[in-house]
């Protein structure tokens, strides 16, 4: 995760693509960055809301509010993110 100004941004390596949302659940102030990752879903650490990496998309409950995502672009080494 980063800080982007007041932007807290989670960056995820998804079978070599990389995204980045928001790093904090709709649902409740947590890091997303801290949560588990499988495929392409991320799950809340807190309450284990379940987000799609690539659409922002909530899919389980407790959240129901998409998480914001971010243009993404690889140059070399760097990934540089659009906010």
């Amino acid at each position: 995760a980063c800080r982007v100004g007041n932007a807290l941004i989670a960056v995820f390596n998804v079978d070599g693509t990389f995204y980045a949302t928001s790093d904090i659940c709709t649902h409740v102030h947590a890091h997303l960055s801290d949560g588990y990752i499988e495929d392409d879903i991320v799950e809340c650490p807190l309450h284990q809301g379940r987000f799609h990496i690539p659409t922002g998309k909530a899919i389980s409950a407790p959240v129901t509010e998409d998480v914001r995502t971010f243009p993404v672009k690889v140059e070399g080494s760097s990934v540089l993110v659009q906010v």
